[in-house]
């Protein structure tokens, strides 16, 4: 039987890993054993990362919306909720578009907010 050298797959899984590791600093980059340790533990903190993305970008949303009702006279938890008494389904994401580009029709959910919230204090 032929013997099977395996030269050009090790070399193209090599290339594959070397791709990943461009930008890497010293050995990481150019030494495979090292490069190789490197890109897996880049892939956990990717994955890991992709989840905590979600969770930083809505927090921000709900810090632009606490800014934006403040201007109002009121809180973001009360907006919130005046919002859910007064049966308006929009996300945090459109709102807080709305009150960076849209203050007018902001102002608008605002007002509509603050009566219900009055009304069922009432």
């Amino acid at each position: 039987m032929a013997r099977v050298k395996r030269g050009v797959t090790s070399h193209a899984k090599h290339k594959k890993v070397f791709k990943a590791a461009k930008g890497f600093y010293g050995r990481r980059k150019n030494t495979i054993r090292a490069a190789k340790a490197a890109v897996d533990r880049s892939m956990q903190y990717a994955t890991r990362d992709r989840k905590a993305k979600k969770r930083t970008i809505r927090a921000l949303w709900i810090q632009r919306l606490n800014a934006a009702v403040r201007e109002h006279g009121i809180v973001y938890s009360r907006f919130i909720d005046g919002l859910n008494k007064a049966g308006i389904v929009v996300d945090r994401k459109v709102l807080s578009d709305l009150a960076i580009h849209e203050p007018v029709a902001f102002t608008a959910l605002v007002e509509k907010a603050k009566a219900h919230i009055a009304a069922v204090a009432a």
